[in-house]
């Protein structure tokens, strides 16, 4: 057995011993504050079933794509990480792993494995000298009734976990967990594919939606079935409704021309220009339905999906290939704004992935419309450095109240409390440094650090 490495207590807090110590005071306020969790992507069955996970590698290496990603970036072919239709050896895909773990140092994705692993016990470095005895410790951890879904909930002290879920999903899941737990697990209504005519069979979709509901080929009736569906989500416990969009664009039609819009997409004789304004419009009726229904509307925008088409025939969707681009919310999101921006209760969570728009769109949104929250650092951005630049890039505008709280944003369980862990370091380590600099007094340190983890969240997507 390798000789393990203690893990440094103050990881992630400042190297400046007085503002290190003012930031690790802060941090275990909230080190052990229960995790609230509003949106990310744990399948429920996980949770419904119980069932133990399966190896290391599908649960650390083949399903996340942020590991994937990298590896493939140096060569290695994506079926030899166990992704595609081809089976492959477990114990290799973890050998595989271990042998270019010198890639992850520096990056969110080796911070945190190196935590899951140490959280289970394994502390001694990766590496292809200590491969296969990490995948056997690992693999006997995972199988112990303490490591399986229900008990890891428990243990991870979440409060709340949000799945994200289809809107023709009976939530029958959720149902049979309402009680079962000590937290509780909410869906997220998602209807991109529903919205959205370059989706994979989008008209199937509507006309599956429009006949679970029973409702007649129109775009009333479109509008109707959707949110005859939000209320079936809200009726099992939902607060939001997510949508995933490359472009935040938005546009209000008249009924007659919205109809033959409608019509045009779903017979597939609309133009790339007519799908982006049915885009734009839907995304517009979705802040209408969230203004009427009360669900938080949050929208992730800015990622070209499926970049590479040889990848997408041969892996499929999320297989580490979408890429950032440049987005305008200010000029897109200007007609949800002026129709919805100031009506009482309505909650827009805006997610962005260019970190320009932090300080020149999104804190100044934020800043005026009681309406508009910036939603957390994601995806690309969910890192120590990229927090620190969010922080620094939002709160001179918009202070720390018109934020949204960490998001995890995943669907690597084990992973979430090394992601809130960090979040929480990370916002330590910033507010320390304006206690340092006479910027904020202690006192307000503190209650800003306890309102990140518990109460913003909580007030932001209505807990």
């Amino acid at each position: 057995m390798h000789q393990p490495r203690r893990r440094d207590p103050d990881r992630l807090l400042p190297a400046d011993p007085a503002t290190r110590g003012i930031a690790r005071d802060l941090y275990q306020r909230v080190a052990e504050a229960p995790i609230v969790s509003p949106h990310g992507h744990v399948p429920v069955e996980w949770l419904v079933d119980d069932t133990p996970f399966a190896d290391p590698a599908a649960l650390f290496v083949t399903h996340d794509h942020y590991v994937t990603r990298l590896v493939h970036a140096s060569g290695v072919p994506l079926d030899a990480l166990g992704l595609g239709s081809g089976a492959a050896d477990p114990r290799e895909v973890w050998r595989t792993l271990a042998g270019h773990w010198h890639l992850f140092a520096g990056t969110s994705s080796g911070y945190w494995l190196e935590e899951e692993l140490a959280d289970l016990g394994f502390e001694a470095e990766l590496g292809p000298d200590t491969a296969d005895e990490s995948f056997d410790f690992v693999a006997a951890r995972l199988a112990l009734p303490e490591w399986r879904p229900r008990a890891l909930f428990e243990r991870f002290g979440i409060e709340v976990l949000a799945t994200t879920d289809d809107p023709l999903d009976d939530l029958a899941g959720h149902a049979r967990l309402s009680g079962a737990l000590p937290g509780r697990v909410l869906p997220t209504f998602r209807p991109d594919r529903y919205l959205d005519p370059d989706a994979p069979a989008f008209a199937e979709s509507v006309g599956r939606l429009l006949g679970a509901t029973a409702s007649p080929s129109t775009f009333a009736g479109y509008l109707s079935a959707l949110a005859e569906r939000r209320r079936h989500f809200i009726r099992h416990g939902a607060v939001s409704a997510d949508h995933g969009v490359e472009e935040p664009f938005t546009t209000d039609l008249d009924p007659g021309r919205a109809e033959r819009l409608f019509q045009a997409v779903l017979q597939g004789r609309a133009t790339a220009a007519e799908k982006r304004v049915f885009r734009g419009h839907m995304l517009f009726q979705m802040a209408r339905m969230s203004v009427e229904d009360g669900l938080v509307m949050t929208v992730h925008a800015g990622v070209l999906r499926n970049h590479s088409t040889a990848t997408l025939r041969s892996f499929g969707p999320d297989t580490g290939h979408d890429i950032p681009v440049p987005v305008d919310f200010t000029r897109g999101l200007r007609p949800l704004l002026e129709a919805f921006g100031l009506a009482s209760g309505f909650h827009l969570v805006l997610f962005g992935i260019d970190e320009s728009v932090y300080s020149r769109e999104l804190a100044p949104l934020a800043g005026f419309y009681p309406s508009v929250y910036i939603g957390a650092p994601w995806w690309f951005l969910d890192a120590p450095d990229s927090i620190a630049r969010f922080r620094a890039a939002t709160t001179e505008t918009a202070g720390f109240s018109r934020g949204s709280g960490f998001i995890d944003d995943t669907r690597a369980f084990l992973s979430i409390p090394a992601r809130h862990d960090m979040a929480r370091r990370a916002d330590s380590a910033f507010l320390a440094r304006l206690v340092a600099e006479g910027r904020i007094r202690q006192h307000q340190a503190e209650r800003i650090a306890d309102d990140l983890v518990g109460a913003l969240p909580r007030r932001v997507f209505k807990l």
